[in-house]
């Protein structure tokens, strides 16, 4: 499959970068992925990947976000890649942690409906806050005049969920003397409508704030007598960083980005799951450099705060407005690399495999399959018959694919057990997880599989030199005039 996409490739002219000084590098040089492939050893992965298991061991064993061991590994990234002369930023971020889910929920005449937390930063008193319901004259309830004259002290308004934010709903509660605010939210099979949770709107709520499906919200509708609401959910506001840095060369305008997740788990130090993965995308942009002659630039980045809920990459990617994102040629995104009981998966870029929960067939942006194909073909080249992993929503590539992104990549496996058929293409155990350690203290540098993990990171490094030279093709992604994105969400 391979072998006619690489001989198929040729020299292309450089897209100098806009607003550069610098003079135009030379052309991409023929074949760049197999030479880059070949740079990228299991030696060279072992040396970071002990490096990272040495920071867990000094930091209480492990590399969790919002600790020491995670700022270390920052700092390990950074300077590995600084040496190598790349330009380097770790933006900072914030980011919500669970401390308690509690158990928020309203009372309405003696029954007692669930409810969601919008004040994700702000509780209810112990025991929580009783008040007499009041409706705005125009359910929105977006201005202070929406509202009676006379609103009793300590009363709890009750608006519904449209015209506008719900950080103006609770400000013009406030103003009116509200001590809380419910927003009746019935589904409509496609979330919340648009505008009313900003990005950080739980940083500008200053009172509780709760939100009602169709479950509850009738027994609102025209409720007079005193209610009860609990919010005792209990979340703290922690901050983070991710590591980006991209080649001075190639056009910006059709940036590769790469990445992988930096944190680990907080009960192991997170080697396999996933520093393997961090080690094949540092080794891969230690060995291009900051100078390769390359057509598309190369974009590096290393997520925080994943394990906790895709906090670095969805905050990376719901801070770029069109211009950004159409400037996204693909994203290629590298996880779990080393399972001790290996198998070999491309992610399932064409949807050839069962459909996925939360994904159908029309989310997977144009361009995925083409990269899927890329992948497939330089495993089958490496003597390993890739099989479909089926897309899902809990991963890093998923807030790029919302945002139309072409994506892709290749992992050894997880928790999930290997069955007979694979332990006959693959070898390996049936009936034992790829990876037995998954997230726990055993996932350390002496459990990785050597031999898959030199396969997978040389395959790293063959997708981004494939796709530096030309993202043209049979296996190409639609090029910068064919996209149009928009700022999500």
């Amino acid at each position: 499959m391979m072998r006619p996409l690489a001989a198929a490739l040729i020299v292309m002219g450089l897209v100098a970068a806009c607003a550069s000084p610098r003079p135009a590098p030379p052309a991409a040089a023929p074949d760049l992925a197999r030479g880059l492939a070949q740079k990228v050893t299991a030696d060279r992965l072992v040396t970071h990947l002990r490096a990272l298991q040495n920071v867990a061991n000094a930091n209480r064993g492990n590399r969790a976000d919002g600790t020491p061991g995670y700022d270390a590994s920052v700092d390990y990234v950074a300077k590995a890649l600084r040496d190598r002369g790349f330009n380097v930023s770790t933006p900072q971020f914030d980011r919500l942690y669970n401390v308690s889910p509690g158990k928020p929920a309203l009372t309405v005449a003696g029954r007692t409906y669930q409810v969601d937390q919008a004040s994700l930063l702000v509780r209810t008193p112990p025991g929580g806050l009783t008040g007499t319901p009041v409706h705005p004259t125009r359910p929105s309830g977006c201005a202070v005049g929406d509202y009676p004259a006379a609103v009793p002290k300590g009363a709890i308004a009750v608006v519904d969920d449209s015209g506008c934010s719900v950080v103006d709903k609770q400000n013009s509660a406030l103003a009116k003397g509200a001590a809380a605010l419910i927003v009746l939210s019935a589904p409509s099979g496609q979330g919340a409508p648009p505008g009313l949770f900003v990005p950080g709107h739980f940083k500008q709520l200053t009172v509780p704030v709760a939100v009602v499906g169709a479950y509850g919200a009738p027994a609102l509708e025209r409720e007079t007598a005193p209610i009860r609401l609990v919010l005792d959910a209990e979340n703290i506001k922690v901050s983070s960083r991710n590591v980006l840095a991209q080649t001075q060369t190639g056009s910006p305008h059709e940036a590769i980005v790469v990445g992988a997740h930096l944190d680990g788990p907080r009960d192991g130090p997170g080697i396999n799951d996933n520093g393997t993965g961090v080690a094949a995308v540092l080794e891969t942009a230690l060995q291009l450099g900051p100078l390769a002659p390359v057509n598309n630039a190369v974009r590096f980045v290393f997520w925080g705060a994943d394990e906790d809920g895709l906090n670095g990459v969805t905050d990376y990617v719901f801070g770029m407005d069109g211009s950004q994102l159409n400037d996204i040629a693909m994203y290629l995104d590298f996880t779990v690399l080393g399972s001790p009981n290996a198998g070999f998966f491309t992610d399932d870029g064409d949807q050839s495999g069962p459909p996925s929960p939360g994904i159908a067939f029309g989310d997977v942006p144009d361009g995925s399959a083409g990269i899927e194909r890329t992948l497939g073909g330089y495993l089958n080249l490496a003597g390993k018959r890739p099989a479909d992993m089926p897309l899902g929503t809990r991963t890093d590539y998923h807030p790029f694919m919302v945002a139309g992104v072409p994506i892709g990549g290749m992992t050894t496996g997880a928790s999930q057990p290997k069955t007979t058929v694979q332990a006959r293409l693959w070898g390996g155990q049936a009936g034992v997880p790829f990876d037995p350690n998954f997230q726990g203290p055993r996932d350390t540098v002496d459990a990785v599989n050597r031999e898959a993990l030199a396969i997978m990171g040389s395959g790293v490094a063959f997708a981004v030199g494939t796709y530096a030279e030309s993202i043209g093709g049979v296996n190409g992604v639609p090029p910068h005039d064919k996209r149009h994105r928009t700022r999500v969400p």
